[in-house]
């Protein structure tokens, strides 16, 4: 028998308990051996739960008993679940956990911790939620140079971009509406700002390239910029906007970026909406492998939390293998440094003059017409492709320009 103690009785923390307890049969088959829950710690009282028996409010019962085997971390955070994780893994016990911010930032350290007592720590529910990715990249794709990676990992802001792109919706409608739904949290900046993506995506990206991204080196443009007038642009031109989180393994360098991006309607995430996720892995053998499903929610995280507690139970004394390096110099490229083409929204009331000194400052640029006004008076068009820097050094002598009373948006465009 393999016992489980779980910190956090939340969404996710109590899904684990249910899973384990509705599909008991089947995971013993699949683990050979019984999985028990025997401690969930919790501060709150929940007098009415199925696992009342088991709840405890004192951390001790947890860390000293010796029968407990894996510890499920699904508070969340990086300070208490941080300290919990190190208590458990320093007792000898395998950690599992969905908590994305605590891999991103502290990974390391916790993998190396864990090699070191010959224990095991998984997140594969930290990046996909119900999508198996992590276990793939691992084991499936083991054979592979893993060239690229290209995903929406964030159902908050997909459902947000589908109902604004489908409803004509504003953002903060959309929002709301998600928040209504339990989409998004009541603060829903981590969202909507992009953090969860590229934490994520931080994540993804050490595991592909085998060494350590710290998601603080990422450059992050969140979605609360982007408007149904973009939206509309992005339809001129056979295309649709998502938060695209791309990293790219450039010789000894990796390129990373989290931002709304235009991408056409071949694209294979085109048709990823509402709160559904995709990730495209990119493998010198098998060339392009899309994963697809629910990137959040209770019973699909839970499912992937208690996939790692059976491979741990089918491989005790596997342990810990492969520890990332943090290592001492930025091993991201620079967003100045890397190329992009924008779709560029200009706000002015002399579209002829303002057309001429677009081409004066770009060159030869292409035209986006609506047929219609948007708000005003405005001229769009798509840069050619150029270092961020200088398209920013450029759209800065744009907007000082007698034609040009705004830059009313710019909003990247993902070719790949």
């Amino acid at each position: 028998m393999v016992n489980v103690a779980i910190l956090g009785y939340g969404v996710v923390g109590s899904g684990v308990a249910e899973v384990i307890r509705k599909n008991s049969e089947s995971i013993a088959q699949r683990a050979g051996t019984e999985i028990r829950v025997k401690w969930i710690l919790d501060i709150r009282d929940f007098p009415d739960s199925p696992d009342k028996d088991v709840l405890t409010k004192n951390a001790d019962d947890v860390f000293n008993d010796k029968e407990v085997d894996i510890v499920v971390e699904t508070i969340g955070g990086a300070t208490i679940a941080a300290q919990f994780t190190r208590r458990a893994l320093e007792a000898g016990k395998s950690v599992v956990t969905s908590n994305k911010e605590l891999v991103a930032s502290q990974g390391p350290e916790l993998l190396q911790l864990a090699s070191e007592k010959g224990v095991s720590y998984l997140f594969e529910a930290s990046v996909g939620g119900g999508i198996p990715i992590i276990r793939p990249l691992n084991q499936c794709l083991a054979a592979n140079e893993i060239k690229g990676i290209t995903g929406i990992l964030n159902g908050t802001t997909n459902y947000i971009f589908t109902q604004m792109k489908k409803e004509g919706k504003s953002f903060e409608a959309a929002l709301k509406e998600a928040q209504q739904n339990g989409y998004a949290e009541q603060n829903p900046t981590a969202d909507v700002e992009g953090h969860d993506t590229c934490r994520k995506l931080a994540i993804l990206s050490s595991i592909a390239y085998n060494e350590y991204v710290d998601s603080s080196n990422i450059y992050t443009e969140g979605i609360t910029k982007v408007t149904t007038a973009d939206m509309k642009y992005a339809e001129a031109m056979n295309g649709v906007i998502k938060l695209i989180a791309i990293s790219r393994k450039l010789g000894d360098k990796i390129f990373a970026r989290v931002s709304p991006a235009i991408i056409s309607k071949e694209h294979p995430l085109s048709n990823v909406e509402d709160v559904f996720n995709a990730i495209v892995v990119k493998g010198d053998a098998i060339g392009d492998a899309m994963f697809y499903g629910r990137g959040a929610g209770k019973l699909p995280t839970a499912s992937a939390v208690v996939a790692d507690i059976i491979d741990i139970a089918k491989h005790p004394d596997y342990g810990t293998k492969n520890v990332w390096v943090r290592n001492n110099e930025n091993n991201v490229i620079a967003i100045e440094e890397s190329p992009a083409k924008f779709l560029v929204r200009v706000a002015t009331d002399k579209a002829a003059d303002a057309r001429s000194d677009i081409k004066a400052i770009f060159g030869e640029v292409e035209f986006i017409d609506l047929g219609s006004k948007v708000q005003g008076v405005e001229v769009a068009f798509l840069t050619p492709v150029l270092m961020e820097k200088e398209i920013k050094e450029k759209l800065v002598g744009l907007k000082a320009m007698n034609s040009v009373m705004d830059i009313a948006n710019n909003i990247r465009i993902e070719e790949e």
